[in-house]
């Protein structure tokens, strides 16, 4: 059962705060473990076996090499291991088929694709969250994990669990072992919660609903102006849709006593794309940064191995996103533009608001088109139809039947929502009420649509 609504989130989340809320101090990891266990069960039972294999080999891993902190081949052993299991699986659910797909083109064999693979859910959010921990023991950074409810509760931390975001064992290993649930916490965290939920059902599936229409069109059929206006509303689709979930997912580990870290920060503001990236996704930024790049040398090396180090990481980034040469060539053009600004070009945005903004938004209209069109053949009529002025009055239907939504999305991807809010809240009874309002739309919302995808569960 893949997830493809969240009214299930409204079932579950009573009953599991409920009996994460009156559990003894020393149960609640236990039932947070179990309630987490049975919300990945119920979108993918038949996957749960893969997240128990993910969770034995590092908790494993962890404790041989805090056994042997004199025996380097039992801590790099353990550390293979952990590695081997984890993007072991990774690998075959997620990238079997494609490898084959292109052996077969390469080499014009016939070799059958494995039927029935499907992508478990979250493994490419929880695989990496598991190998932070055991990395970071490998370096000493951290002590292993004992209790092995305690580390299964962190791997499976039902509210980030599907799509983020990624959460590092240093993140929350004090927490893990005692944190305090105030009324503060909870309200903030329902506070947090709603305006996620808000970001995702009022705006990204109203937005979602018009790519969805330009997406099933023959692209070389449409006008230059549609095109340009369905590739604008993926790229404020996937925006509100991912940064919304990781908001709901920030507001839920809030009201169980964790604090997650920020994943998004208005990124359609950024001057560059040097800065877009420290705006969009922080926690997968932060870990290629952490757990790759670093390692490789990251910038504290010669320009040209600087240079093959970011090309690594972003063609790792690209891959990592999807089984697809659309996802690889996304992350080698983000990592083109990055290398220019480094070698020269942030001076030069610098000097312009306007124009540095003008430039990124160009960039990234072009980028999401090629993320979110994985078929070669069709991505290239896109962009012929985008660059081919091509006349046409049919999205002036379009444009007519979303401009409310367009406009809406475009103000809330900036902060003068969130300053506004911030002056609602002064007044108690304000904010209580725009609260209430929002979750009433959404429920609304809700019960009358069908539509209720989220993008990054397929990543």
């Amino acid at each position: 059962m893949v997830f493809s609504s969240i009214m299930f989130i409204f079932r579950f989340l009573p009953i599991a705060l409920i009996l994460y809320y009156l559990a003894p101090k020393k149960l609640k990891n236990f039932v947070l473990l179990a309630v987490s266990m049975f919300f990945y069960a119920w979108g993918e039972v038949r996957y749960v076996p893969i997240m128990l294999i993910t969770i034995l080999a590092n908790y494993g891993a962890g404790l041989l090499i805090r056994q042997n902190p004199e025996k380097r081949w039992v801590k790099n052993s353990a550390m293979a291991l952990a590695l081997a299991v984890s993007l072991g699986q990774l690998l075959f659910f997620k990238y079997t088929n494609f490898f084959i797909s292109n052996i077969n083109a390469l080499l014009h064999t016939q070799i059958g694709l494995l039927e029935n693979l499907t992508l478990p859910l979250g493994i490419s959010f929880y695989t990496f969250q598991a190998l932070s921990y055991t990395i970071d023991v490998y370096r000493g950074k951290v002590q292993a994990e004992r209790n092995i409810i305690d580390f299964g509760a962190f791997v499976v931390l039902f509210p980030q669990l599907i799509a983020g975001p990624i959460v590092k064992y240093t993140d929350i290993n004090r927490e893990l072992k005692s944190r305090k649930i105030t009324l503060a916490d909870i309200e903030e965290g329902i506070r947090v919660f709603l305006f996620g939920l808000a970001k995702k059902v009022l705006i990204a599936n109203n937005i979602g609903a018009l790519w969805t229409q330009v997406e099933q069109m023959d692209y070389t059929a449409i006008s230059t102006p549609l095109a340009w206006l369905g590739v604008l509303a993926f790229s404020l689709q996937i925006y509100f849709d991912f940064s919304g979930y990781s908001q709901m997912a920030i507001g839920l580990g809030r009201m169980l006593g964790f604090k997650f870290p920020q994943n998004f920060n208005f990124p359609y503001i950024s001057r560059s794309i040097t800065e877009f990236w420290r705006r969009w996704h922080i926690t997968l930024s932060s870990w290629f940064r952490e757990y790759i790049y670093i390692p490789l040398g990251g910038n504290r090396v010669s320009k040209p191995r600087m240079y093959l180090n970011l090309f690594l990481v972003w063609a790792a980034t690209g891959f990592w996103h999807g089984a697809s040469w659309n996802f690889v060539l996304w992350g080698l053009f983000f990592f083109v533009f990055l290398v220019l600004e480094k070698a020269f070009l942030l001076p030069h945005l610098e000097r312009s608001k306007v124009l540095s903004r003008v430039y990124v938004l160009f960039l990234l209209l072009l980028g999401w088109a090629l993320f979110a069109v994985t078929d070669m053949s069709q991505l290239g009529q896109l962009y012929t139809t985008m660059f081919t002025f091509k006349g046409g009055v049919d999205w002036i239907y379009y444009l007519r039947n979303y401009a409310v939504t367009i406009v809406a999305a475009c103000i809330c991807s900036t902060p003068l929502i969130e300053r506004l809010y911030r002056k609602i809240q002064r007044v108690k009874w304000l904010d209580y009420a725009v609260l209430v309002l929002l979750f009433l739309l959404c429920v609304a919302y809700l019960v009358d649509a069908t539509y209720n995808p989220f993008l990054y569960f397929r990543f």
